[in-house]
């Protein structure tokens, strides 16, 4: 990302990865799978799963970051806004894209005032209760974000092209065992 080093995201938190110098001098990305993968015997399958789980999601998070800047000089957080705020053409509550989207409201404020600025959104009182805003996206927009959108929707499939249709049928209904089996645990722990 430009502005910061490596191993730096936006805000200053460490990723998960290390930097490596190849045989040729150059830099590369040491994420934290391979990491473990030097030692196998020193982690389990479980922990070597959640690596290859985050090393997946940092790579193609990283790639469509890189592009939506590129493309439409957009961070991913407007754009999941701008998602949410699609799939509600009358229009969200701060308080319900926070929730939607898993941030504070604080995080929210500061992406809507800046598409409030450049005329993606727009905000108004909400009716029923004065104290409440409402935000939507604006006809210009919807539209922009729908070009975004079809890209997006484009990068994603060429990501995922070397998984024929029974691998991605295969590694959904996994995933989605996965994703109960860590709710499960979630909401069984103890404080």
């Amino acid at each position: 990302m430009p502005g910061t080093s490596p191993g730096m995201t936006e805000n200053g938190r460490e990723r998960r990865s290390r930097w490596r110098r190849n045989d040729g001098g150059a830099m590369t990305i040491l994420d934290s799978e391979t990491k473990a993968g030097e030692t196998p015997e020193d982690h389990g399958d479980e922990l070597r799963l959640w690596l290859r789980l985050l090393t997946c999601t940092t790579l193609i998070e990283g790639e469509v970051r890189s592009r939506l800047r590129e493309r439409f000089d957009v961070t991913l957080p407007r754009f999941d806004l701008m998602a949410q705020l699609d799939k509600a053409p009358e229009g969200m509550t701060l308080s319900d894209v926070s929730r939607r989207m898993m941030v504070s409201n604080g995080n929210v404020t500061g992406l809507v005032e800046r598409l409030c600025e450049s005329g993606h959104l727009d905000r108004r009182t909400s009716d029923q209760d004065r104290r409440v805003q409402v935000i939507r996206l604006t006809k210009a927009g919807r539209a922009e974000f729908r070009k975004m959108a079809a890209e997006h929707e484009i990068w994603i499939a060429d990501m995922f092209s070397d998984l024929g249709e029974k691998d991605v049928r295969d590694l959904m209904r996994l995933l989605a065992k996965t994703k109960l089996s860590a709710r499960k645990a979630t909401e069984n722990r103890t404080v």
